[in-house]
């Protein structure tokens, strides 16, 4: 895990940055997690290429099954498809950690589980350049989607997410990260 290394004071807010009250902050980092800045969540997507840290959570059971969530059609980027079990942000201040076990609380009502850290890199996709920090928790777990970011999610087997990569139904990030990271998944069994 690439833990994040803040400056002794406030980071500076990048130009231009637009800041209110119901503004998320998000850290901008270089790749070995130095905060640089840091910048609102919408300015940080409009610019596209600020690095910022994210979390993933991936779930996989003791049958090698993976759960992803449903992406809810109000959000912003890749309404409907299916994704990581979940993902999100890492706010300015917070620590990776902090973020996973949020993140998870938030999207899955999941709030009691032992994360495995299975690897850090770097995805860049059309409105973002993330550090994404990815963990597995391994079991099976009593979820309760938010059905506001998340509408569903489900178990599917390594067969069937093989069989529907490229076609669609995953987000581009779950697809590079299923390819990245599916071996060490496994090895967790």
């Amino acid at each position: 895990m690439i833990e994040l290394i803040y400056p002794e004071g406030p980071a500076p807010v990048l130009s231009g940055a637009r800041i209110s009250r119901a503004s998320e902050m998000l850290p901008v980092v270089d790749p070995n997690g130095y905060v640089t800045g840091q910048v609102s969540r919408e300015q940080c997507h409009r610019e596209g290429k600020l690095l910022h840290p994210v979390v993933h959570l991936e779930i996989i059971d003791r049958f090698s099954r993976l759960y992803l969530q449903h992406r809810s059609p109000q959000k912003k980027s890749w309404p409907g498809c299916w994704d990581s079990a979940v993902g999100g942000h890492v706010s300015y201040g917070e620590k990776v950690i902090e973020a996973l076990f949020r993140e998870a609380g938030e999207e899955l009502g999941l709030f009691d589980f032992n994360p495995h850290f299975i690897k850090s890199y770097i995805y860049e996709g059309a409105e973002e350049r993330e550090l994404v920090n990815l963990f597995a928790a391994v079991g099976s777990y009593d979820l309760h989607p938010d059905n506001h970011e998340v509408t569903e999610g489900r178990l599917w087997t390594m067969e069937e997410i093989e069989a529907s990569l490229g076609t669609g139904v995953f987000t581009p990030n779950f697809e590079y990260e299923f390819r990245l990271a599916k071996d060490g998944l496994t090895a967790l069994l």
